[in-house]
């Protein structure tokens, strides 16, 4: 929930092309990590401001801070550059980067050019017979982009039995039905346009409540392990029961996941404090190694699940967006293009039995919700998919190219609330028909 703080008014240009967004010199004095809110001094004042929940805070390498505004990095006297956005009359933060530097990239951060795309056809475009260098296309098993006839069947019988529960997770008349995000910045991003949407839907079930648990920063590799005693442990069991509590909810309550991951290339700071001595990026991996690197996260992630939700049934995941344009490396093409298929070859492994992902009690130990793709979300750039979608540039911010301007959120979030509307598998409770609460 917003909460309101102190205003107070830049005396600064706007830029040539117009843009809401500036750019100041600061310097930190406090940050209230619980209420997300930033102290510093700037043009010889203090001054007070929100921080957006998915902005990227970087060290001044540009590399995003494992632990985001929890970072001891974050401290008082520590220099940053804030990129600051105006929404109604208040000032927020959209950006931290530390160091001095204004406008202008660290040394070790080159800016890169864009990438053509041209060659690459979106996973739902490709057929049965479309293949990226020798692996098939479509969301699904033989190049489809419809669940097999029994996944879907067992989507559909889980599906009706998600219900409103209190917060032990017993059916009851003040109950709620938890749909929860896992993942990174842009996960943050999209379900927060996700939430905007579905704020102004009238047909979405009053007893469901959208909690967006993803942390800015927190790539696959950092998550997979809940026990590491490290980034993992503190994400899992401190970070999202914060954001279920802060929405007055509970574990027991959560029934649906969306899960949209990535793997970055990690600062020295990150591993140590990880105690990885080696890490060989994914991005840097190629194809399918990186892919499956990736895939073998999320397998972790998703097997995870279930000690934290003992009443989850479903897992919707995505794949990154488009990168094509991206300034830095984190969402580079064809990286992002090919994490679709870590996501593809995941669900493929449930749907072909593997017991160590099984979800059927009938059929042994459960070790996994039930898997499937939720929104794809990856188009080339401005060419349009077979269903209409695209991107154009000023769907990502100026400053990076790589997370999204509030445009693109609003549109990511779009396609996410159809999806969730239309689904067979997530319309018997998403959506509350005729007047009464669904199912």
């Amino acid at each position: 929930m917003f909460r309101s703080v102190v205003g107070f008014a830049f005396a600064v240009a706007i830029s040539a092309h117009g843009a809401p967004a500036f750019e100041v010199r600061a310097q930190i004095n406090k940050v209230d990590r619980e209420q997300g809110v930033l102290f510093f001094a700037s043009g010889g004042q203090n001054r007070t401001a929100k921080v957006a929940a998915d902005a990227p805070i970087l060290d001044d390498d540009g590399r995003e801070l494992a632990d985001g505004l929890r970072s001891e990095r974050l401290k008082e006297g520590a220099e940053a550059v804030l990129t600051i956005e105006r929404v109604g009359d208040r000032p927020v933060v959209k950006a931290i980067r530390l160091g001095k530097a204004v406008g202008a990239s660290p040394a070790s951060e080159k800016v890169l050019p864009p990438v053509d795309t041209s060659a690459l056809i979106a996973l739902t475009d490709m057929g049965r017979d479309g293949e990226y260098q020798g692996f098939k296309g479509g969301l699904y098993p033989n190049g489809a982009n419809e669940r097999p006839a029994d996944h879907e069947k067992a989507g559909r019988a889980l599906a009706v039995q998600v219900r409103p529960l209190d917060r032990n997770g017993k059916p009851g008349p003040n109950g709620k039905i938890v749909l929860l995000a896992i993942g990174f910045s842009n996960t943050v991003q999209v379900f927060s346009g996700f939430v905007q949407a579905a704020r102004k839907d009238t047909e979405i079930n009053p007893r469901l409540v959208l909690v967006n648990g993803a942390q800015g920063g927190h790539s696959a590799f950092m998550i997979k392990d809940p026990e590491d005693r490290s980034i993992g442990e503190a994400y899992w069991k401190t970070w999202v029961p914060d954001r279920l509590k802060a929405e007055g909810v509970a574990a027991a309550q959560v029934q649906a996941v969306w899960l949209k991951e990535t793997d970055a290339s990690l600062s020295p700071g990150v591993l140590r404090a990880m105690s990885v001595a080696q890490y060989d990026s994914p991005l840097r991996q190629g194809f399918p190694k990186g892919a499956q690197t990736l895939q073998g996260e999320l397998r972790k992630i998703v097997q995870a699940l279930p000690r934290f939700f003992p009443n989850l049934k479903l897992v919707y995941l995505s794949s990154r967006s488009y990168g094509g344009w991206a300034r830095r490396e984190g969402n580079r093409e064809p990286w992002s293009y090919e994490t679709g298929f870590a996501v593809k070859w995941l669900i493929e492994e449930q749907i072909k039995g593997d017991r160590e992902l099984n979800f059927d009690p009938a059929k042994g130990a459960v070790r996994a919700p039930w898997l499937s793709w939720g929104p794809y979300l990856w188009a080339s750039g401005e060419r349009k998919r077979s269903d209409g979608f695209s991107f154009v540039l000023d769907d990502y911010r100026e400053n990076d190219r790589m997370h999204y301007s509030p445009q693109g959120q609003v549109k990511v979030g779009r396609l996410m609330l159809e999806f969730f509307k239309k689904d067979a598998t997530s319309r018997p409770w998403f959506v509350a028909t005729g007047g009464e609460v669904a199912p």
